[in-house]
């Protein structure tokens, strides 16, 4: 919802740029504008009436239970099946991946020891491109799954001596994808203390093995009517 920032392709100094709790927010999808619009509202609550507000503002999330849609699930799931892992554009844009339990544990800090009226931004300190993330993916599946993959329609050489990277395919870009997102997480690490405990090595490697171990959970939120594809998308 804060729109996107500089990309290292595009300026020198990108790695400055980081959203902070006073940036403004600035939208490019009705998806984003929906949540900047909850802020806006929960704050208009506390300024007219004194309702008790504390707001966060993430990076990325990933980890066990994300819902397939979502890029690390969706490679993961699509790999272990032998199907193509659609990457948008050229993949480099950048996002701050944070681990869902550093996630909850900041938001315990914040709802327990935060300052009524205040914002905290909540960030991994991961900025990866997502092509990184997808390869990091894929390195790890060589390692842990090797052999547990279906062969790619129309390519028999894909057998359990190839790397899950041959299944990447480039798709068109998704419409108001924004290029570069990175968080700020200083207020929160200054005020409250809190740090993530997860690297990103750490934190996939975790997640990774959460899904091969947990399979039958992944096929009972597949079944019915989704099949992993984006929602909002005409």
């Amino acid at each position: 919802m804060y729109g996107d920032l500089p990309h290292p392709a595009e300026v020198a100094d990108a790695a400055q740029h980081l959203f902070t709790e006073a940036t403004s927010y600035a939208p490019s999808s009705p998806y984003s504008a929906s949540k900047a619009s909850s802020d806006h509202l929960v704050r208009a609550w506390q300024r007219t009436y004194g309702f008790p507000v504390l707001i966060t503002n993430c990076s990325n999330n990933y980890g066990p239970y994300h819902f397939p849609e979502k890029l690390i699930p969706l490679v993961i799931l699509n790999a272990l099946e032998g199907k193509p892992l659609p990457i948008y554009g050229k993949g480099d844009q950048i996002r701050d991946w944070l681990y869902v339990e550093d996630h909850a544990r900041a938001l315990y800090k914040v709802v327990t020891e935060g300052k009524v009226g205040e914002t905290y931004n909540i960030g991994g300190h991961n900025e990866k491109q997502n092509i990184e993330v997808v390869h990091t993916i894929c390195d790890i599946l060589d390692e842990l799954a090797s052999g547990r993959h279906s062969a790619k329609p129309g390519h028999s050489a894909f057998d359990a001596e190839s790397s899950y990277k041959q299944l990447i395919t480039n798709v068109e870009d998704r419409p108001g994808h924004d290029r570069r997102y990175a968080i700020d997480a200083s207020k929160i690490e200054r005020e409250l203390g809190w740090k993530p405990q997860e690297t990103f090595e750490s934190g996939i490697r975790k997640t990774v093995q959460w899904y091969l171990n947990n399979l039958e959970w992944c096929q009972r939120v597949q079944d019915g009517s989704y099949q992993r594809e984006r929602l909002g998308v005409m």
